[in-house]
């Protein structure tokens, strides 16, 4: 998606670490424009038409997989990453490594939002390892649901997250693949 990248290109800074900072308009401060326009272009990729849900992982994915769920009519939900006390009933569970905060994370997922009957369409802003997507994955097996694709705005294709998933036989689409880092500059895959 040329729009992403170019925005990615224009706005996006490259931290130690190959940390790709993307907030300005993705993920802390959101373009709304943008993230319509991003849900359109998954459209291309996915039976949205035959989907019951949008996942994501708390917390940044969340503003992305909103406008997603709206422009698809039907209800986001997401994978919180503690039990509030609110959540009542079983609770589906999977643990992850996560790439950002360097530690072990449980998603859980109340039982009450996420059955067998459910066709399910994985959103996330960004993936570097693949690691939150493999948990949504886990949490959309345990369910009996079934997992309709995965898509990702963002993906950092030299972490190999995205393809362990091209590599099975998920339906996978990712809109803007960083083949690599070069200093400052992104280097996007053609």
């Amino acid at each position: 998606m040329k729009e992403l990248q170019e925005r990615i290109r224009k706005e996006g800074k490259v931290l130690p670490g190959n940390i790709i900072k993307v907030d300005g308009f993705l993920n802390h401060r959101v373009d709304t424009h943008l993230m319509e326009a991003i849900a359109r272009e998954f459209e291309k990729y996915f039976d949205v038409g035959g989907i019951t849900m949008v996942l994501t992982a708390e917390a940044s994915g969340i503003a992305l997989a909103t406008i997603c769920a709206q422009e698809y009519n039907v209800p986001m939900v997401f994978a919180k990453k503690a039990k509030s006390d609110n959540i009542e009933g079983g609770l589906y569970r999977s643990e992850v490594f996560s790439y950002t905060y360097k530690k072990k994370v449980t998603q859980i997922l109340s039982k009450e939002w996420m059955g067998p009957d459910d066709r399910v369409l994985i959103i996330d802003d960004f993936m570097a390892n693949g690691e939150a997507v493999r948990g949504l994955c886990d949490l959309v097996s345990q369910a009996g649901a079934t997992l309709v694709g995965v898509g990702i705005a963002v993906e950092k294709g030299f972490q190999g997250g995205g393809d362990r998933l091209r590599a099975s036989n998920i339906n996978y689409h990712a809109l803007a693949v960083i083949d690599r880092v070069d200093g400052d500059t992104i280097v996007f895959r053609d």
